[in-house]
């Protein structure tokens, strides 16, 4: 019953799809709250909260991609979506990836868990009565889907939604390392080690590193190894790239569950594209031949793009909602 994905005429390469989205909306609106709540470890997250007037309203949680935060430009567009159609949302900011730096030395990583199955559980305790949803984009899809296959029948969600989730680290990883003549990779290590930079003070209470290595760090693999995976308790880059890859937990996900992905996505390795095989049968695959990395713009006016995913995720998510009042 879910609509498939068909490019807008003008947006079939797979890099303007990845892209352009972000141009399209300069100046794109949502209305939000923020908060924070603290962690068991006594670290905080940050919470962006949209909620219409309804106290009964079912909730939906959104989780970013890698160094993404409430001005991602899918993640405003997602929240404002599922407002308008009656959803109560919260973006929850990955730790390091708020306004105010965090306290302890360790950040986010695309394996780590525990940070959400902390905040569904509050909230769950806190609205034991209305419908909880998640989505993840790129990182935080990865994040979301393993946590799914983790938990298995003890997700505390009514569905979830996934999309361009980077399935497979390690060959997404040199992917990302050699795609459009390194750009995509020099776009997130800016931002990685900017991130990093303002909590050198506690990183180097565990790890010896100074701002000079930082900024000289010019290699996402190099990255991982010296600072994600030393900081997570990994051996290394591999290590981490083999526990955190969200693929082996698909089969045991047992929450209705949307994944979403382009074939043609320049910044994921194809090994990263599940099939019918690697998944169980409560998920629903859409995979497209096109649509980049969290781009999937379709429309036939290039002054009037069509934001899919804030059609098909909300469709989604509305089809659970009605099935469980039946």
């Amino acid at each position: 019953m879910l609509p498939e994905f068909k490019p807008a005429w003008w947006m079939r390469n797979r890099h303007l799809q990845t892209i352009m989205p972000r141009f399209f909306r300069p100046f794109h609106n949502t209305r939000y709250d923020l908060s924070t709540i603290d962690t068991p470890d006594g670290d905080f997250l940050e919470l962006a909260w949209a909620t219409p007037h309804n106290e009964q309203a079912p909730l939906a949680i959104v989780l970013h991609g890698l160094e993404g935060n409430i001005n991602s430009f899918y993640a405003k567009g997602m929240m404002k979506k599922l407002k308008q159609q009656g959803f109560a949302v919260v973006l929850m900011h990955f730790r390091n990836c708020s306004r105010e730096v965090n306290r302890l030395a360790r950040a986010y990583h695309s394996g780590e868990t525990e940070d959400l199955r902390f905040f569904i559980n509050h909230l769950k305790s806190k609205f034991p009565k209305r419908p909880l949803f998640a989505v993840g984009f790129s990182l935080g899809g990865n994040v979301l889907a393993k946590y799914l296959g983790e938990q298995g029948t003890k997700s505390n969600l009514t569905g979830a939604a996934v999309v361009s989730a980077p399935f497979d680290l390690s060959s997404s990883c040199e992917v990302i390392r050699k795609s459009l003549g390194k750009i995509y990779q020099k776009y997130l290590l800016d931002r990685m080690k900017k991130s990093m930079q303002r909590k050198l003070p506690q990183i180097e209470q565990q790890i010896s590193l100074t701002p000079e290595k930082l900024m000289a760090i010019d290699d996402l693999w190099q990255f991982d190894n010296m600072l994600t995976a030393p900081l997570h308790g990994f051996a290394g880059a591999e290590d981490y790239y083999q526990q955190a890859s969200a693929k082996p937990f698909l089969k045991s996900i047992a929450t209705p569950t949307l994944i979403v992905h382009a074939k043609d996505d320049p910044m994921l390795s194809i090994k990263a594209v599940p099939d019918s095989l690697d998944v169980s049968e409560h998920v629903t695959l859409r995979i497209s031949e096109q649509g980049g990395h969290v781009g999937f713009i379709s429309g036939k006016n290039p002054f009037k793009p069509e934001y899919w995913l804030e059609r098909i995720v909300p469709e989604y998510f509305q089809q659970l909602v009605k099935k469980e009042q039946l």
